[in-house]
C-alpha cells in the first residue's frame, strides 16, 4: 500500500499543509510539530512525490539538461558539476542526449515541458532563432553552459575562448616556436569553432604577420578521427611546422596518433597542444599539454545560475566567463 501525505498528516495529527511546509520550508514550522512530522515520515518510510509537492510550491525540483553527446569526456565532467549543484539544492537532473539533431532537440524540449521541469540547462550548441522561439513558447527559464548567445539575453557560463587561444599561442611562442599550425574545429560552429580559429589567426598575424593560413590550418570536428585526418593533411602540405595547436584534446590525440605512425616524435620533432584538459590528456604518452577549461565549475555554476533565476527572477550575472589555465605536461618541447 502506497503511503501518502494524508497518511503522514493523520498519524502526526496535523494538517496536510503543515506536512507540506515541513517538507518544503521546515523553518516555518514550530520545532515540536516539525520533529513529530519528521518522525512519522521516518516510521512510514514516506517519500514525497515531486509532482505532488510541485502543486503546492510550484516547483518539481527537476532540471532538464540538453547535451550534444553524453559520451564526450568534456560533457561528462560538466554533468558531474551540474549533478553536484543540483543535489546540493535538492533538485534532480533529467539528461537528454540530442546528438546535435534538431528534431531530437525540439522533441526533448517539449517532453521536458510535459515533465514539468522547473527549467533547463542548454549546453554546447549555438542558440538558433528557432530554438529561442521555442524557449519563449515554453516559458521556462534557461541557462547556457559551455555556450552563449550574443543575440539573446540568456544567462551563460563558459570560458573566453578567444583569450584562451591567445594565451595558448603566447605560451608556444615563449617555448621558442614560430612555425605553429592549427587543427581547428568546424567553421560553422560559432561556439568553439570560429572563435578559436579567429583568435589563432589574429595571434599569428600580430606576432608573425602570417596570412598564409591555408598552409598552417586544417579542420576537424573535435573528434579523434578528425584530428588524425587533419594532421595527415597538415603534414603533407607543410613539413616546416614545429608545433600544432588543436582545438580539442581528442583532436590532439588523433594528431599524435598520426605522427606516431609516421615515426615523427612528439615532442622532439613536432610538439602538440590541446584544448579542454579532459581526463584523456593525462592518459596518453607523452602526456598532453593543454588549455584547461574548468568543466566541473561550468556545470556547477550553470545550475546555480538557473536556481538564482528561479528564486530571484534573474541570474546574478548574464554572461559569466570562468578562468582558463595552461596545463604544461610533456607534449610541447622548449626549443629556446
Amino acid at each position: 500500500m502506497k503511503i501518502t501525505i494524508r497518511d503522514v498528516a493523520r498519524l502526526s495529527d496535523v494538517s496536510i499543509s503543515t506536512v507540506s511546509r515541513v517538507l518544503n520550508s521546515p523553518g516555518s514550522v514550530k520545532k515540536d510539530k516539525r520533529e513529530k512530522v519528521l518522525q512519522t515520515i521516518k516510521e512510514l518510510n514516506y517519500h514525497p512525490n515531486a509532482l505532488a509537492r510541485g502543486l503546492i510550491n510550484k516547483r518539481t525540483h527537476s532540471i532538464g539538461v540538453l547535451i550534444t553527446d553524453v559520451s564526450n569526456p568534456f560533457v561528462s565532467e560538466v554533468i558531474r558539476g551540474m549533478e553536484e549543484a543540483a543535489h546540493k539544492m535538492g533538485s534532480n537532473l533529467i539528461i537528454c542526449n540530442t546528438d546535435q539533431n534538431k528534431e531530437k532537440m525540439i522533441e526533448y524540449l517539449r517532453v521536458l515541458k510535459e515533465k514539468q521541469v522547473d527549467g533547463f540547462v542548454f549546453t554546447s550548441e549555438p542558440v538558433s532563432e528557432e530554438y529561442h522561439e521555442i524557449f519563449q513558447e515554453l516559458g521556462l527559464p534557461v541557462v547556457l553552459a559551455a555556450t552563449h548567445s550574443l543575440e539573446y539575453d540568456l544567462p551563460s557560463v563558459k570560458v573566453d575562448d578567444e583569450q584562451a587561444v591567445f594565451d595558448a599561442v603566447d605560451f608556444l611562442i615563449k617555448k621558442g616556436h614560430t612555425q605553429i599550425g592549427m587543427i581547428s574545429g568546424p567553421t560553422w560552429d560559432p561556439i568553439s569553432g570560429t572563435p578559436r580559429l579567429f583568435a589563432f589567426k589574429s595571434a599569428m598575424r600580430e606576432k608573425f604577420s602570417r596570412t598564409d593560413f591555408e598552409t598552417i590550418v586544417e579542420y576537424g570536428s573535435f573528434t579523434f578521427d578528425s584530428g588524425y585526418t587533419a594532421m595527415k593533411k597538415l603534414h603533407e602540405k607543410n613539413q616546416t611546422i614545429t608545433t600544432v595547436f588543436c582545438a580539442s584534446d581528442e583532436m590532439a590525440l588523433g594528431a599524435m596518433s598520426y605522427l606516431y605512425e609516421k615515426r615523427i616524435s612528439v615532442p622532439d620533432d613536432v610538439s602538440v597542444m590541446g584544448f579542454d584538459n579532459t581526463k584523456i590528456a593525462k592518459m596518453c604518452i607523452p602526456k598532453l599539454t593543454t588549455v584547461a577549461q574548468p568543466m566541473y565549475e561550468i556545470g556547477y555554476e550553470s545550475v546555480t545560475a538557473l536556481e538564482q533565476t528561479l528564486e530571484d527572477g534573474q541570474a546574478s550575472q548574464l554572461r559569466k566567463y570562468l578562468t582558463h589555465e595552461i596545463i604544461e605536461r610533456e607534449s610541447v618541447k622548449d626549443i629556446n
